[in-house]
């Protein structure tokens, strides 16, 4: 199929795009999640290309987001987390996002009939991210939700144990480096940018400041801690995609997959997530102006580079140990 940009406007955004409202640690969770029956609702045979942006970011978030969310610089597509959650939970399963933005996992499980968490290590997002929960409430969502500010490097310490074995499904990303497309608007001096960064810069304990090594390390101490927190059969669902820096491709989701092997997980499945529309056979490119900026550059330059139509989904599950019969066990 051949990819046909669609015209992105300026200022559209990218379409990849101690107040704790949980239970207290040590409490029981008051949850109504089922005892796991030995099976998920995903179909071995059914499609790895998710055709998650039919619509446009800003479509799926009309209505559904408070309008302070486009101020995150990578927010994941709604559709994205809502096919996850659709193909690996029943309602009632609870689903977490350890690195949850504005709460895009969060509001699309509640909206399902999941109850969810999320971790958050940036203020700013996680009350918006409360405020979306809300919104998803006032708008008739019957799933419960709530946000953790915290590291979720240190996931296992802000978390109350009575959730040990009980999540059913985790839906996260990576950041993609301190500094990604945002949002742009014209002035007389050109095209600004801005809305562009996880937080002011000052704070380098967000993983989006660490290099690739560093992102790949803490990401798997966070995937160590979502692995404790997975029920028997629980899935954890991860998109990424490479980018270029300096011209050099940074190849994240290979990482992705050495943190979760480092952290006792089996990559089970990789699929796509469409980034692009499909209409009568053709990909209907949905870039950034950055990303178009990018690729006209490159082009008359003589690289013949192509706009990003995908993320990977890189799908993994708990690893089976021996019990001490001998019979294999989901750890």
């Amino acid at each position: 199929m051949v990819a046909v940009p669609e015209h992105t406007a300026p200022g559209q955004p990218d379409p990849h795009e101690s107040d704790i409202n949980s239970p207290a640690a040590g409490e029981d969770y008051p949850g109504r999640h089922r005892e796991y029956e030995g099976r998920h609702r995903a179909d071995p045979e059914g499609l790895s290309v998710w055709a998650t942006a039919q619509s446009t970011g800003p479509v799926q978030r009309r209505g559904r987001y408070v309008p302070e969310s486009v101020k995150h610089p990578a927010r994941m597509l709604p559709a994205i987390a809502a096919h996850a959650i659709g193909a690996y939970t029943q309602p009632g399963d609870l689903v977490l996002d350890p690195m949850c933005g504005i709460g895009t996992t969060l509001v699309e499980a509640v909206h399902a009939g999941r109850d969810a968490f999320g971790i958050e290590y940036e203020p700013q997002w996680s009350n918006i991210a409360d405020a979306n929960i809300r919104h998803a409430h006032d708008h008739g969502a019957s799933g419960r939700a709530s946000v953790i500010r915290g590291d979720a490097t240190r996931l296992m310490s802000l978390v109350p144990k009575a959730l040990t074995g009980q999540v059913a499904l985790v839906v996260t990303s990576p950041p993609y480096g301190p500094t990604v497309h945002g949002l742009v608007r014209p002035s007389a001096d050109g095209v600004v940018k801005y809305d562009d960064r996880y937080n002011d810069g000052h704070d380098r304990g967000n993983l989006a400041y660490r290099d690739l090594t560093g992102l790949a390390d803490g990401f798997a101490q966070i995937l160590r801690g979502c692995a404790t927190l997975l029920r028997p059969g629980g899935v954890v669902v991860v998109t990424a995609r490479p980018w270029r820096k300096r011209g050099e491709l940074v190849d994240l989701p290979s990482a992705v997959i050495a943190a979760g092997l480092r952290a006792g997980l089996v990559p089970t499945e990789r699929c796509v997530a469409l980034l692009a529309a499909v209409r009568d056979g053709h990909f209907v490119a949905r870039p950034s102006f950055f990303q178009l900026q990018q690729v006209r550059k490159a082009r008359t330059g003589g690289v013949p580079m192509h706009l990003i139509a995908h993320e990977d989904v890189l799908i993994f599950t708990k690893a089976a140990t021996s019990s001490e019969d001998g019979t294999e066990v989901v750890a």
